[in-house]
């Protein structure tokens, strides 16, 4: 198996930090901005670039070389991260699956303003994603009551989610040559990289810029190999967030 993590398009909450370095003002479940639109819109058409060459050179070598052919597509509820992933769908033709438990860390919230208390809400309604996503393929979990409605995630559950994530991974594409895209999030990233190569409590961040992208390789035996970390050759500087 082949995973590429990818991480999605500029949000509203992305460029609120990056103008006023707060979160003070923040949506629970942010829009893309149009620089996160355009950062989608380039990344699938790199992908689509570069598998175009993959298939017309006959002497090509998968294992070195350029490539991405997705076989699975999977994105967070999260709408910043289904609206970067449809547009890869769309231009991929590639089905388009939610996986919930990818969302970022926190989960659906926003700070209260009586106490410094995160208060968890509903997220996106089965509805919602129906009038507006209408391509996405999802699970029976989501109903018309959201599919968050929980409190906002305690840190120490994160590493456990992502350890889940993991198992179910490997369960769904372990044993094969599939190709994972998942479209997720900055924080969650980090936490998927600590359970899959077994690092404790992080002392640095792993950067990953709207859109970036990165490859693990998944061999015999569970070793895990790291090929690419946060690539974005496919944006411009003035898109680089």
């Amino acid at each position: 198996m082949r995973l590429f993590f990818i991480r999605h398009g500029q949000s509203g909450n992305n460029a609120l930090w990056d103008v006023t370095g707060s979160s003070n003002g923040r949506s629970e479940d942010p829009e893309l901005t149009e620089a996160g639109r355009e950062q989608a819109r380039l990344l699938a058409e790199f992908i689509r670039s570069k598998d175009s060459e993959a298939r017309a050179d006959g002497n090509y070598d998968d294992s070195k070389r350029d490539s991405f052919k997705f076989t699975h597509l999977y994105t967070s509820l999260m709408v910043r991260s289904v609206a970067t992933a449809t547009i890869l769908s769309r231009s991929l033709d590639l089905p388009l699956v939610a996986w919930p438990e990818i969302h970022e860390c926190g989960g659906i919230y926003l700070d209260s303003d009586v106490e410094e208390e995160r208060i968890g809400l509903p997220g996106k309604t089965r509805s919602y994603f129906a009038e507006n996503y209408c391509d996405l393929v999802l699970p029976d979990s989501v109903t018309d009551e959201g599919w968050w409605n929980r409190p906002f995630e305690a840190h120490e559950d994160r590493p456990l989610r992502a350890q889940r994530v993991l198992e179910v991974l490997l369960e769904r594409h372990g044993r094969s040559d599939d190709r994972v895209a998942m479209v997720s999030h900055g924080a969650f990233y980090m936490e998927l990289m600590r359970v899959m190569f077994k690092i404790g409590e992080p002392k640095c961040w792993y950067v990953m810029y709207n859109t970036g992208v990165s490859r693990f390789d998944f061999r015999e035996g569970g070793e895990v190999a790291l090929v690419y970390q946060n690539r974005s050759d496919h944006l411009p500087g003035r898109l680089i967030t």
